[in-house]
């Protein structure tokens, strides 16, 4: 198999074609990814080849352009986050067509940037489906990827997880929920702020808002979340 050179869109392409997986395909349809404009890779063979080719700002917006999965995929890895401005970030966020093209993008590249809190709260009164879902996805992932964030940046978001929790559509509700429960789990002050929201969530008359109070609150107070909160505060005094 002919390995594409760094910098040539062309060439990958024909890699991925190479490396078409039609039963990929067809499982990847069943968990409700679009696959018209896919090979079938999954993330592990896109890593690894990222990994190879190397961070590269040009590339990864040609093949971004391009509009296959993969290799808008492919471009969020090996993109340089310092390069990413405001304006990459609106243009991609108009693209997003797919929960994995979403997520990947928000989980790899964007959260790491400095607009990365002002686009959540901007991206989630967004009618659109994935632009809102973008915006949460920021939400969860930020406490995670960015370790500076502080607390009452985070906090922040509350209101708006409170405001958009009747939004039943799936793609929504579930990164609402995913929100709420990744910033109640970075500490403990966040995360009885966190379950102090999800109660508030679960009095609201809408069957998307209780579904997201219960999973979140099962999981915020359960006994997994809060042994390791405890012991990561512990740890914090003694240091």
């Amino acid at each position: 198999m002919t390995q594409p050179s760094k910098g040539n869109s062309k060439e990958m392409l024909a890699w991925m074609e190479s490396c078409r997986n039609e039963a990929n395909l067809e499982g990847m349809a069943r968990y409700g990814i679009r696959t018209e404009r896919s090979f079938g890779i999954g993330m592990e063979p896109l890593k690894a080849k990222a990994k190879e080719m190397g961070k590269d700002h040009e590339s990864a917006l040609q093949l971004w352009n391009s509009g296959f999965r993969e290799a808008r995929l492919l471009a969020v890895l090996i993109d340089e986050k310092k390069k990413v401005t405001s304006e990459q970030m609106e243009s991609w966020v108009k693209d997003f067509d797919s929960w994995d093209i979403c997520d990947g993008t928000c989980l790899h590249l964007f959260s790491m940037t400095p607009f990365a809190i002002d686009k959540a709260k901007e991206w989630v009164h967004r009618p659109e489906e994935f632009q809102r879902r973008a915006g949460f996805v920021l939400m969860a992932t930020i406490p995670v990827k960015n370790k500076k964030t502080s607390d009452v940046e985070l906090e922040e978001f509350f209101p708006l997880i409170e405001q958009y929790a009747t939004d039943d559509r799936n793609f929504v509700r579930k990164a609402v929920n995913w929100a709420l429960r990744q910033i109640g789990k970075r500490n403990q002050h966040l995360n009885r702020e966190a379950i102090a929201c999800a109660q508030r969530i679960a009095i609201i008359d809408s069957k998307a808002a209780s579904w997201i109070a219960k999973d979140a609150l099962q999981e915020l107070q359960g006994e997994a979340v809060q042994s390791r909160l405890k012991e990561k505060m512990e740890k914090g005094l003694k240091s």
